[in-house]
């Protein structure tokens, strides 16, 4: 092996262990959202967590987090709820913010 390969290895080795810990952050604040979303809308008991799971895999359907506003104002709608889109965001950055400290 050259320095050359040992240079790549580094790097797709860091690039392997960022994007996994990219995953996860991203992971745990779907979730954090989801929470706070049932939240919002009543649920209680075992529906919580049903509920954060089904944003979970929302945000899994398309790259950035539009498929979680929409998939939320979807059944904010429903329950005739007035949650702005700023307020969607302040709370996405919120739960950002804490799942970069749990997962760090």
């Amino acid at each position: 092996m050259t320095i050359f390969d040992d240079r790549e290895d580094v790097f797709e080795k860091v690039f392997a262990k960022d994007s996994e810990r990219d995953f996860k952050i991203e992971a745990r604040l779907a979730k954090l959202f989801g929470l706070w979303a049932a939240e919002q809308l009543g649920l209680e008991g075992d529906d919580v967590q049903t509920y954060a799971q089904e944003v979970i895999s929302a945000n899994l359907k398309e790259p950035g987090f539009e498929d979680i506003f929409e998939h939320v104002q979807k059944d904010f709608d429903k329950k005739e709820l007035t949650i702005t889109r700023a307020k969607m965001e302040a709370v996405l950055r919120k739960c950002t913010r804490q799942a970069q400290k749990e997962i760090d």
